[in-house]
């Protein structure tokens, strides 16, 4: 079976950079780095207190010097880089460790802390240093419009159409490190089965979704992902 795949969607989540030392997104209090999500991920949480959602953001974005990819996202960079159909990843981390890892088939669809928006002229542009002070937007020189790119509650996940084409043209969709409970990430794999594609989820335990899938595999991503990646290349 793993000699007919060709096309490959994987999705990942907060679970393979966990590993690396980036706390997962919802902790089992329900606090974000002892923050409310409704606090600082919500275009409602930075109308009302800017300065908090930017130290937040600039403290995250800070922290990702301190961290690197591990063997997961290694793993899934080699992956790409042998596969001889198509592939594309899709996170939803909005760290740097698949960056960093060497993807080019790679799409953020809740954004990146390593991006400032201006919500004066639209423009999106990498941004490694504090957004806290209203910095002036690269693109239109005005100060006091640049936010974090991230994709909050109640906003529009980047590159749905993308995501959706691939997903309906793979043979293989894989989920990795995700809690199967944040849409629309969370309705991929029914669109892949859907499409008629196979599905995998490779979690460190069972998830919200793992009865959808045809196959689950539960364990670290850093043990986990290599030795798939190792039976898929073998298969070639």
């Amino acid at each position: 079976m793993l000699a007919a795949m060709r096309n490959i969607v994987i999705l990942t989540g907060a679970g393979i950079s966990a590993e690396s030392g980036i706390p997962t997104f919802r902790a089992s209090d329900g606090l974000w780095e002892n923050h409310r999500i409704e606090d600082v991920a919500t275009p409602q949480a930075f109308r009302r207190n800017p300065a908090l959602v930017q130290r937040f953001y600039d403290a995250r974005r800070a922290f990702l010097g301190q961290v690197e990819p591990n063997a997961a996202h290694l793993a899934l960079a080699r992956l790409e880089a042998e596969w001889p159909g198509d592939f594309l990843l899709v996170t939803q981390n909005v760290d740097d460790l698949h960056d960093r890892a060497g993807h080019t088939h790679l799409l953020h669809m809740h954004g990146e802390l390593n991006s400032a928006l201006c919500t004066r002229c639209g423009a999106a542009r990498p941004w490694r240093g504090p957004l806290l002070g209203d910095p002036a937007c690269p693109a239109c020189r005005q100060a006091g419009g640049l936010r974090p790119d991230i994709v909050w509650f109640g906003e529009i996940p980047y590159h749905m159409e993308r995501i959706e084409t691939a997903i309906a043209a793979c043979d293989l969709f894989v989920s990795i490190g995700t809690s199967g409970a944040v849409y629309p990430a969370a309705g991929f794999v029914s669109q892949a089965r859907h499409a008629g594609a196979r599905t995998l989820e490779l979690n460190l335990e069972p998830s919200a979704g793992t009865p959808l899938f045809d196959e689950a595999k539960h364990g670290p991503a850093s043990v986990l992902v290599p030795a798939w990646v190792e039976a898929m290349l073998a298969s070639r």
